[in-house]
């Protein structure tokens, strides 16, 4: 055989040991030194094991940060099904995975050029081959909550809620990046959730499955229904948006439009573009500045359309946004381009967000126009022309709004305030001096905290407008640029009232229409996982409501049906049935011994005690370590004591010394009641469990837990010793102990009767478990 084949044909039979060898530099099997066989008992007695050994707070060893990640990298493989499962199949857990990347990227220069490549295999869950788009968009709990929450009052976002092998993800995957850089240049928020690592986003936003999409604006979820293709996205988003956002706008309406700016205290938006319906561009700006800003679309190629375009000389063919403030006959800007991208409205909108003259309504406005002083090179000053309505001020207002449109200077803002309105304001500014009444005054100011404080000074005569009106304010305004002390008077102003909210009635009524369309939306769209409790609650009261209805009919009927009993009759069948009342009682509650009768739980009794416990029995178990045996179970007696006369409750308690892991194992399964600690919290692994309490029922495979009472909280008693003894008095064991720190120990059983009333109730949290683990 020829060198060359013999050569090619060898590299072709250590192909395959090499493919497997590759992934297999990370086994999380031999990392944990189990077998994969090995059951999720023995992996997690592993892991537990060598994350003693290895938790960086207690190895000094170099390597042993790393090691301690490769241990919990393994586990988390292994202790998830369906990684474990793909792992065993496909010998790749994707990210997971701990071996290098380098040793990775060797790999695939090596059999690339023979196509062994997992994409051949339509598998791409490997971080090298997945679209890397989606990790800017990534959400965390805290960014969501503090960042894209309030932003969505700004603009809706579209989110999708993701998750390693998930094959529906890969499939929506073209769909979705197409549409996020859309949507993203057009002014609309995107962001992925990775379910696997925000388990506690994912279920704030209600997903239950993946992949999952939703919409959020104003700080509402709305789920997404539809196939994931382009244009049901962007249907989706644009039917988040307020439907009265940009009004259509013809030759008929555009004066009645323009002409609102002094009813609505807001810039005038016209835009003119050649496509029939409005742009989602446009919606989602109109969203964007909607608190500033009214907007009216005008469609040029419409008829009834050709007076406003002609009368404004618009370019049919080329998209352009006008600007009007107070004088409707000429825009006050205009902005022309072929294509209009979002930075370019935001930058032409930015710099018009406000009337040249604008009215102070609220104090966010206020705020907005009159910002704080920061420093000497920061001063804003703000001229305010304080008026009334009324044809009477036009005049004064005229004159005032011709003298700032003549000198608008960045270190100068122009508004005005109605008196009559904002009283508060306008007393502490004018003194409630006679000359000004029923006139108009001017008032040169400077914000100097945000708790009110202000220094101004007034013009010493009313404002009428005329020319020396004019010299006078202009020669102050010329001064104040070299002589900051003019303004030489100091007040502090009250908030301003916000005069465009509406009433409390339309707040209330507009709510309540929110919440009905929530409501009707979530009966019909939601998940119905979701809409199980409120399902279970409603046909619970119709059922006790018509339970109720029957029994009550039959009980009529009886009655008419049957005579009255005579006198002593009557006193006989009371009597009987108070005794059959007591007696039943007695039986249920009532304690049939002098003592409460509470056994250890050990492997030797373990199956008797829970595992085969019969149907309908629990047993309540306590949770002890040997210091604290005594204490707590003379405080757990004198708690359960008037609940031994059920016959179907057990007592027992465990030693917290010897079976603390499958008490851990179990606390897993109530993660909202006793949340798995931080693995890297170095004090993770000496958690005091002591006073809890667990009610397991054996047959069904659930308990309830109890938590024990913290000494400091409010109401808590240090309980007696002197009852437990009197309680003790047909067994004379002991003295009973009431030192302070056996006080403190027992005050953490502080109303566990309550709890156990709850548990006979039936009406506590029940955590479900796969199988009772062993007790070794």
């Amino acid at each position: 055989m020829e060198p060359g084949r013999a050569g090619c044909l060898l590299l072709l039979l250590l192909l395959p040991a090499l493919a497997a060898a590759a992934p297999g530099e990370f086994d999380p099997y031999r990392v944990l030194g189990v077998g994969r066989s090995s059951s999720q008992a023995d992996i997690k007695k592993a892991y537990k094991r060598l994350a003693r050994e290895w938790h960086p707070d207690k190895n000094k060893d170099p390597g042993a940060e790393d090691k301690f990640i490769q241990i919990s990298k393994a586990y988390e493989i292994l202790s998830n099904e369906e990684k474990r499962a793909n792992f065993d199949r496909y010998g790749d857990a994707g990210e997971s995975q701990g071996f290098s990347q380098q040793q990775h990227r060797q790999f695939h220069r090596f059999h690339d050029g023979f196509y062994f490549d997992e994409s051949f295999f339509h598998f791409p869950f490997n971080s090298e081959r997945r679209d890397t788009s989606d990790e800017k968009y990534l959400l965390h709990f805290s960014h969501y909550i503090n960042e894209i929450v309030p932003d969505s009052f700004r603009k809706p976002y579209l989110i999708k809620i993701t998750s390693d092998w998930c094959f529906s993800c890969i499939h929506i995957e073209p769909v979705w990046k197409e549409v996020a850089q859309e949507l993203e240049a057009l002014g609309a928020g995107i962001g992925v959730v990775h379910a696997g690592y925000e388990r506690r986003l994912a279920h704030h936003l209600g997903a239950h499955s993946t992949p999952t999409l939703l919409g959020l604006i104003n700080g509402k979820i709305t789920f997404f229904h539809n196939a994931v293709v382009r244009e049901n996205l962007r249907q989706f988003v644009e039917n988040l948006l307020p439907g009265n956002l940009v009004e259509k706008i013809t030759d008929k309406n555009y004066i009645h439009f323009l002409s609102h700016w002094r009813k609505d205290n807001k810039p005038h938006v016209l835009l003119f573009d050649h496509m029939p319906v409005v742009p989602l561009l446009y919606k989602l700006t109109a969203f964007a500045y909607r608190d500033y800003l009214s907007f009216g679309y005008v469609y040029v190629g419409l008829r009834g359309t050709e007076e406003l375009s002609s009368q404004y000389n618009i370019n049919v063919y080329t998209p352009t946004m006008m600007i009007f403030k107070e004088h409707i006959d000429r825009p006050a800007d205009v902005v022309q381009a072929r294509e209009m991208k979002k930075q370019l409205i935001d930058d032409f909108l930015s710099q018009n967000k406000f009337l040249m003259v604008a009215r102070l309504t609220s104090q966010r406005l206020f705020q907005e126009l009159c910002p704080v002083k920061k420093s000497h090179r920061q001063r804003k000053h703000c001229v305010v022309l304080l008026t009334e309505e009324g044809e009477k001020f036009a005049e004064a207002y005229e004159a005032f709004l011709t003298f700032a449109v003549a000198n608008t200077k960045d270190t100068l803002r122009f508004v005005h305030i109605y008196s009559d309105r904002q009283p508060e304001f306008a007393d502490a500014l004018l003194m409630d001096e006679e000359k000004y009444r029923g006139r108009s005054a001017v008032v040169i100011l400077e914000r100097r905290n945000n708790a009110g404080k202000i220094a101004y000074k007034v013009l010493e005569e009313a404002w009428q407008g005329s020319k020396e009106d004019n010299f006078i304010l202009l020669d102050l305004l010329d001064q104040l640029r070299t002589d900051p002390g003019l303004l030489s008077s100091e007040t502090v102003v009250a908030d301003l009232n916000d005069e465009l909210a509406p009433m409390f009635l339309i707040r209330w009524f507009y709510s309540t229409v929110d919440y009905i369309s929530d409501w009707w939306d979530s009966l019909f769209h939601s998940n119905w996982r979701e809409m199980m409790p409120l399902l279970s609650l409603l046909f619970s009261a119709l059922f006790i409501l018509f339970g109720t209805v029957i029994v009550q009919a039959f009980s009529d009927s009886s009655d008419t049906r049957d005579a009255p009993p005579s006198g002593k009759e009557e006193t006989a069948a009371k009597t009987e049935k108070n005794d059959a009342s007591f007696s039943k009682e007695s039986n249920s509650r009532i304690p049939k011994k002098s003592f409460v009768e509470v056994t250890e739980l050990t492997d030797i009794n373990y199956t008797s005690n829970l595992v085969r416990l019969r149907p309908g029995h629990m047993n309540v178990v306590l949770i002890l370590s040997n210091s604290t045996k005594t204490p707590l179970l003379q405080k757990f007696a004198l708690e359960v004591y008037m609940f031994t006369g059920s016959s179907s409750l057990h007592f027992s308690f465990l030693s917290l010394d010897k079976h603390r892991e499958w008490l851990e194992y179990l606390l897993e399964f109530a993660q909202d009641a006793a949340p798995i600690p931080n693995q890297y919290d170095k004090h993770f692994l000496e958690r005091d469990y002591t006073g809890y309490v667990l009610a397991l029922n054996g047959h069904k495979k659930y308990f309830c837990l109890f938590k024990p009472h913290r000494s400091g909280d409010e109401g808590g008693t240090l309980g007696s010793c002197e009852d437990y003894d009197a309680l003790q008095h047909a067994e004379a064991r002991g003295k009973s102990s009431c030192s302070p720190g056996s006080r403190s120990i027992k005050n953490k059983l502080h109303k566990l009767s309550f709890w156990m009333e709850r548990l006979l109730e039936g009406s506590l949290q029940r955590f479900y478990i796969p199988s009772w683990p062993a007790l070794d």
